[in-house]
């Protein structure tokens, strides 16, 4: 990158930064910048080319607005801007105190980048505390909402760390820089399974950070695209920070009525005893089943 296009693109971001906070970066800050810049040019074979990846090691969060389909169908499309706006407008600042990258929007969602294009040690660490400002931001735009009498907004977020390819994607007449790998793939899966006001991480990310965040007990899950269960956790506090998630809904499993017959033995003391016996399974959730094991008409409920 030559100097001159260094500086247009320093310009570039001042201009969004002033446009979004009121005022450019200025002084130590305004270096930081452009240190930054020219680390990210500095490479051999310059990775901003289109066509240039990189494999590196990311931290993805992905944020994703809970029933915002409802809420468009419900208010005014002047409302549901506004309120959309407004909710990213809030979390891109949020983002950006992070030092992290916006990747794209797409609709009521935010992708975000800890590691590319400039990777830090702590990138785990603020992927964390990102995530959780988020919410906390969150349940205060829903307070001053709902004192305004506008709509409020749920969010959940997913956070994976792992290997994928960066760089840049297209030709000379339109690039955009990208990541792609199955990485970006679990961090979008992980998200699917967030409830409102809640932030999950993958093992890969807690494995990096189990001595700086609170976590639940760990749980499997089975997500599109892998053939074992993946390993999810959800983050309650970041103690040493005092800050702690606001969580605004508790996962209700519904259960399925069924008949499914099936077989089974007794183990008794790690010990297989002989013998078959013949149960049904009569309901069905997400965490286990009741069955009816045939033997003197007893029901047992078996969570997984």
């Amino acid at each position: 990158m030559s100097e001159s296009v260094l500086r247009e693109t320093l310009r570039r971001v001042q201009d969004v930064i002033a446009k979004e906070t009121g005022a450019p970066f200025q002084g130590d800050a305004e270096k930081r910048l452009e240190n930054a810049l020219r680390t990210v040019a500095s490479d051999s074979g310059d990775p901003l080319r289109a066509g240039n990846f990189l494999s590196s090691e990311v931290t993805i969060l992905l944020a994703d607005l809970r029933g915002f389909t409802s809420l468009s169908a419900a208010y005014p499309a002047g409302i549901v801007l506004g309120v959309l706006n407004q909710f990213l407008v809030k979390m891109s600042e949020i983002i950006f105190q992070h030092q992290a990258t916006i990747h794209k929007f797409m609709g009521d969602s935010i992708m975000v980048l800890f590691g590319a294009p400039i990777a830090r040690e702590d990138d785990v660490k603020r992927a964390l505390v990102c995530a959780v400002d988020m919410q906390i931001a969150m349940d205060e735009l829903n307070q001053h909402n709902k004192q305004a009498g506008m709509p409020e907004l749920f969010m959940g977020v997913g956070i994976n760390t792992g290997t994928v390819m960066v760089g840049l994607l297209g030709s000379d007449l339109y690039s955009d820089y990208t990541v792609i790998g199955d990485e970006v793939n679990l961090a979008s899966r992980i998200e699917t399974f967030s409830l409102r006001g809640q932030v999950l991480v993958s093992q890969s990310c807690f494995d990096r950070c189990r001595d700086f965040v609170e976590t639940s007990e760990p749980v499997d899950v089975h997500v599109k695209g892998k053939a074992k269960p993946v390993c999810l956790r959800e983050v309650l506090a970041i103690p040493s920070l005092q800050k702690v998630v606001p969580r605004q809904e508790i996962r209700r499993s519904p259960r399925v009525e069924v008949k499914i017959p099936f077989t089974y033995q007794v183990i008794r003391n790690k010990i297989i005893m002989p013998g078959s016996y013949q149960g049904t399974i009569l309901d069905i959730s997400y965490h286990g089943v009741l069955a009816e094991t045939g033997r003197n008409s007893s029901l047992i409920r078996k969570s997984s």
